[in-house]
């Protein structure tokens, strides 16, 4: 019989704490897939119910937890090394912790002009959507880079939210995030490693919403829907896809695969503003 897409494959996943997480449904899509798990997240109780819930499917042995906080860098480093010492390894890394001024009890769900951001709110988000997600790839590279193969995704946002009024500094952050994959794909380029990006495509059914949120929860996306194209981005059979951003609402298992990728794929970032920019670095 074949084997699981993913066996012998090692994956951290950031985030992954939140039941109803994007982190959580891609940990354990990773996890049904034939993977080993490390679980990153600053809520102990949240990953502590998580991590349970993948033991019953994977095992003791298969699923590790780090209380960690990957806007700093020293976690970072520490979270990734403890993966390879326990795990024997680590060839995945989903870059999907994320807040919003919202969750940091700083705004509430009204819009907030950007110059009534507090700079302790900036420094805060941009420090865990930007920053960690560059942390945590510095973290992991050599190790992917030396072993000749390896998966940095990120998970952003949608492009309107990234300039969305009143978003600040969620949607700047994200959108830094995003540009980082970017110019990761490019250097990674022939390395074996590839740096690509996954959204739902809208706004989803997480914790990042507030709880006294306007929208209805039923109706808008759910984090599942970012199971199956996270494990497809994280094996073998995505070997060459780099630089990519992939929409998961988009993503259709009954499409053959060419078609798939074409329907939910595009370069990320925004490549088609290169063509207007009158030089480089302007």
């Amino acid at each position: 019989m074949p084997g699981k897409p993913l066996d012998g494959k090692v994956a951290l996943v950031t985030g992954a704490g939140s039941p109803i997480g994007l982190g959580f449904n891609m940990a354990a899509a990773l996890v049904e897939a034939g993977a080993k798990l490390s679980m990153v997240d600053v809520n102990e109780e949240w990953m502590d119910e998580s991590a349970s819930d993948l033991r019953e499917m994977a095992g003791d042995d298969n699923i590790i937890t780090i209380l960690a906080d990957v806007s700093d860098a020293s976690s970072a480093q520490v979270a990734v090394r403890s993966t390879i010492t326990h795990l024997g390894g680590l060839h995945i890394l989903i870059n999907n912790a994320g807040i919003s001024a919202g969750n940091l009890g700083l705004a509430g769900q009204g819009r907030t002009n950007f110059w009534e951001i507090t700079p302790e709110m900036w420094h805060r988000v941009t420090s865990v959507n930007f920053s960690g997600p560059f942390h945590m790839a510095r973290a992991a590279v050599g190790h992917m880079m030396e072993q000749g193969w390896g998966r940095i995704i990120g998970v952003t946002t949608s492009f309107d939210t990234m300039y969305r009024q009143g978003g600040t500094p969620y949607g700047p952050s994200k959108a830094g995030h995003e540009a980082l994959i970017a110019l990761m794909s490019r250097e990674l380029e022939g390395t074996g490693v590839t740096a690509n990006v996954l959204v739902p495509g809208g706004a989803t059914n997480t914790n990042l919403l507030p709880s006294d949120t306007s929208l209805d929860r039923s109706a808008i996306i759910q984090p599942e829907i970012m199971r199956s194209p996270v494990v497809w981005l994280a094996s073998e059979e995505s070997n060459g896809v780099n630089g990519q951003r992939f929409i998961a609402q988009f993503w259709d298992e009954d499409l053959p695969l060419p078609q798939r990728i074409e329907q939910a794929g595009a370069p990320a970032a925004w490549p088609q503003l290169g063509r207007t920019t009158p030089s480089p670095g302007t």
